[in-house]
């Protein structure tokens, strides 16, 4: 999610003072060569020349502080890169982060276009971040293509006014009603929206694919799924979060839950998981592996609930979560993916 109104010249006054402006949004891309074999990581000696791309939930957005060099991006300055990196250092595979370009709010064509941040600001094409020498690609893009944040806020009234200034998103139908969004998604126009989104994310996974592989073609290319943000026992998201910030979803209203699970993260997961597997990808499950810790398990939720305030502020402003991984979460997922690369590497379970 990009900076608007105040809070983006909160950012915009922040980063002209730190002076790191250009760093603010490069990216790149994912993997190629359909079912090819790679050098790749198992093949290279010493340290990996690894690239980071993706939206919000690689950069861990809402997890304090930030990082100077991109604020525009609300990328951690200890993000989920930094937890993978770790991870696998102590398994004495070693990473060359040679670039973490992920912004808050990408979707997967900022892979080749470039990223609009507000102000006239612009965050070059996160491809530009992949090299011939790249052998590893990680990739957390999707959700913004499908647009989980108009769909959030085709479900919420809170969302709809300043509560949702931080999410630039607009509703799909500002004249259909909140409390009616189940029933919008799930026929007429809502569900053809719908549809259409899903089609035109499965083309930009296959797209994101070949511009990887022209980019970098002996780069391995882990791709990323999403933790689950509403769990199957769904009467745990009526409880009030910790704390006494509200519901975990918020005001989004219960018919609509089943949309966010079923229609939206699980379709999406499913797609993505497909075109990883078609593309010769390994894709890490994080919806699979992450059901006991959604935003509606209390003291245990690895997500941080729909307008429960995050551990970032700027100029006195506090950015909600809008459902994001925070720091368990950011944890948990950097420990699932590093397993995952480290089975790549012949170093854990397949």
């Amino acid at each position: 999610m990009g900076l608007r109104g105040r809070a983006w010249m909160a950012a915009a006054s922040l980063v002209a003072t730190v002076g790191t402006m250009g760093a603010a949004g490069a990216g790149v891309p994912v993997e190629g060569a359909e079912g090819a074999a790679r050098a790749g990581v198992s093949a290279v000696a010493g340290k990996v020349p690894t690239v980071f791309l993706g939206d919000a939930s690689v950069g861990s957005y809402g997890i304090a502080p930030v990082d100077g060099g991109a604020l525009l991006c609300v990328r951690a300055a200890e993000n989920l890169p930094d937890v993978i990196e770790d991870q696998l250092a102590d398994q004495a595979i070693l990473l060359d982060i040679t670039a973490d370009v992920s912004c808050a709010g990408a979707r997967l064509n900022h892979v080749w276009e470039g990223q609009d941040l507000g102000g006239g600001l612009t965050a070059a094409p996160q491809k530009r971040a992949l090299t011939k020498d790249t052998r590893l690609v990680v990739v957390g893009l999707g959700a913004e293509t499908v647009g989980i944040g108009r769909v959030l806020k085709q479900c919420s009234v809170r969302l709809r006014g300043t509560e949702g200034a931080l999410l630039p998103d607009a509703p799909v139908d500002a004249n259909s009603p909140a409390g009616e969004c189940a029933a919008y998604f799930t026929k007429g126009a809502g569900a053809a929206w719908l549809e259409a989104r899903f089609e035109e994310t499965g083309k930009d996974l296959d797209k994101l694919f070949s511009e990887i592989d022209s980019e970098s073609p002996s780069a391995d290319v882990v791709l990323m799924g999403y933790p689950r943000l509403v769990p199957k026992d769904r009467k745990r998201c009526r409880t009030e979060l910790p704390g006494g910030a509200g519901r975990p979803l918020g005001d989004v209203p219960e018919a609509a839950w089943p949309v966010l699970d079923d229609k939206v993260q699980v379709r999406l997961n499913t797609l993505t998981a497909a075109k990883a597997k078609r593309h010769g990808a390994r894709f890490v499950d994080l919806y699979a592996t992450t059901g006991a810790a959604t935003a509606c398990d209390g003291t245990d939720r690895a997500v941080g609930g729909l307008l429960e305030p995050s551990g970032v502020t700027l100029h006195h402003q506090t950015f909600p979560w809008f459902l994001r991984a925070n720091e368990t979460g950011r944890d948990g997922n950097g420990d699932t993916v590093a397993q995952s690369i480290a089975a790549m590497c012949g170093r854990g379970p397949a």
